[in-house]
């Protein structure tokens, strides 16, 4: 471990991604807050889980797209675990429906943008002053924030702009922390899943299968949430001490422009 007692605030962390991100986490020996939207008992699974396998977790509800929740997330974390060692953005919805962007409602845009763009923006700068006044570590940081995105930052899917429009937002907001928080010993990271086996995805599982099988990635599989998880953990461990604002792809090379 780099530092006793290292916390971790996952957002969105009761299924999916944010469920393997925070059991790889508490595997590793990190306190964890799992923060849920609504489903305490799915939230307490993983709490349970992480519990049961070397770490200590704790549920906190809250809604990241709204001011208070999200300093409640920060203000519990702190009280209960006594820090916060690293913010992993994860939490983020789809859109109500998918529409042609020549039909889309700003209602729609403004929920999404909401949660999946203003949410972590303002997580991420209550994260960082929380952060701040940690002792240094051995891997030469105060904490890390990591960022999951999306492909969609940079693939153009007409009918959900909204999804596309706040993805390639958090690939600002990365560089943008990341160019501030430097200074304060603090590193920021975006990571990139492609198509990743999820709950989020089952509607369209036969549509990818064939893609995939056709080549749409060169390692012709989908992924998993623990791929992602383990690309959260190597910033945890402090593998990427001299690097910052880095993107890190988790996409089977889906990234890769080949003719």
């Amino acid at each position: 471990m780099l530092r006793n007692n290292r916390t971790a605030l996952v957002t969105g962390g009761s299924r999916g991604i944010g469920k393997a991100i925070a059991t790889a986490l508490g595997s590793a020996g990190w306190n964890v807050v799992v923060n849920y939207a609504s489903s305490l008992a799915a939230a307490q699974a993983t709490v349970e889980h992480i519990n049961q396998h070397g770490g200590q977790a704790h549920a906190v509800q809250g809604d990241i797209g709204n001011s208070a929740d999200r300093q409640h997330l920060i203000t519990e974390t702190v009280v209960h675990f006594g820090r916060l060692d690293m913010l992993v953005n994860n939490a983020g919805i789809a859109p109500d429906q998918r529409m042609d962007i020549l039909e889309a409602t700003e209602a729609g845009f403004d929920r999404l943008i909401n949660v999946n763009l203003k949410g972590p923006y303002f997580l991420s700068q209550l994260a960082a002053n929380a952060m701040k006044s940690n002792p240094i570590g051995l891997d030469g940081r105060v904490g890390n924030i990591v960022t999951i995105s999306s492909i969609s930052a940079y693939t153009a899917s007409v009918n959900r702009g909204d999804y596309c429009v706040a993805k390639a937002g958090l690939a600002m907001m990365t560089k943008l922390f990341a160019a501030r928080l430097a200074e304060l010993n603090i590193g920021v990271f975006e990571i990139r899943p492609g198509i990743i086996a999820t709950d989020m995805t089952s509607g369209v599982k036969e549509k990818y299968d064939t893609l995939i099988a056709n080549g749409l990635t060169p390692i012709r599989r989908w992924g998993t949430p623990e791929d992602v998880a383990k690309a959260v953990l190597a910033v945890a461990d402090g593998l990427l001490p001299f690097s910052t604002g880095q993107v890190i792809d988790v996409d089977g090379g889906f990234h890769l422009q080949t003719l």
